[in-house]
């Protein structure tokens, strides 16, 4: 009966969800006593998760188990939950051992376990890893492009760009920032304070270069191309019914042309005799 129900896939979806709720509430503040109820829960629910772990090997096999990718996700994440119920169980105080903190927050992870259960997941996933082995070589070059314009900006501005080039690592950060559009226009107005008319208005044309080749083509790029990779296996299906449909009607058409020439033939047989 218990083993039956820890395998059952709702059962399971309610924990995770029921998780979800816990890790959302024990963010407010609460009474010391209800958050020690929250915590048993939570870590009764990482119980549970473990067993259906240890049970699917034991029915499976562990080989077996791996092979499936929901499996190994799985797997990851009660390992990485694992450490906050073994801070609860031995009563680690977290001032003594501050560095376990990290592994209190991991349980975190296990609301990923609810992505298995979102219908045609797996078409998704297929989708996105195709876009990403397309999009690859776009992204290197985006990235290097990126690299290029955040240095030339560190050394054209370094002086007078404030906490925005102040060292080539924030000069990437600015860059990346302006490649999404998104407070272009503050970071040259606040580096152009102190600058003269013909030195802030060329300011402002390599800005305005900046945010036309990175933000606009650059990212319009990137997005056309990762979509269109993730849609594309829809695409081929597609085309492949079509083909399908034109050998078909190609044939349908010659087995008509042979036919109307045989009629052909036997009326002019027929008028010939």
């Amino acid at each position: 009966m218990i083993k039956r129900l820890i395998l059952n896939d709702k059962f399971i979806l309610v924990l995770i969800l029921l998780n979800s709720i816990l890790l959302f509430v024990s963010g407010y503040e609460t009474q010391k006593a209800n958050g020690y109820y929250i915590t048993i829960v939570d870590n009764l629910i990482t119980l549970i998760f473990m067993a259906e772990v240890i049970i699917k090997v034991r029915e499976f096999g562990f080989n077996n188990y791996i092979k499936s990718f929901w499996n190994k996700l799985d797997f990851i994440l009660v390992g990485l939950s694992t450490p906050a119920l073994l801070t609860f169980v031995f009563h680690l105080q977290m001032d003594d051992f501050s560095f376990l903190l990290i592994f209190r927050i991991m349980r975190i992870f296990k609301t990923f376990r609810f992505i298995k259960f979102i219908p045609n997941v797996e078409h998704l996933f297929s989708g996105i890893q195709r876009a990403l082995k397309a999009s690859v070589f776009v992204f290197v070059g985006f990235a290097i492009y990126i690299f290029i314009i955040g240095i030339l900006s560190f050394y054209l501005f370094h002086e007078s760009g404030g906490h925005y080039y102040k060292n080539p690592a924030t000069s990437l950060y600015s860059t990346f920032k302006i490649f999404t559009v998104e407070g272009w226009f503050e970071i040259p107005e606040e580096i152009t304070t102190h600058y003269s008319t013909t030195k802030a208005f060329m300011t402002y044309l390599y800005f305005i270069f900046v945010v036309i080749t990175g933000g606009i083509f650059g990212l319009s790029l990137v997005n056309s191309i990762f979509v269109d990779s993730m849609v594309s296996d829809n695409n081929d299906d597609l085309e492949a019914k079509i083909d399908n449909l034109e050998i078909k009607i190609n044939k349908v058409l010659e087995q008509l042309s042979e036919q109307n020439s045989n009629n052909d033939a036997d009326t002019k047989e027929a008028c010939d005799l």
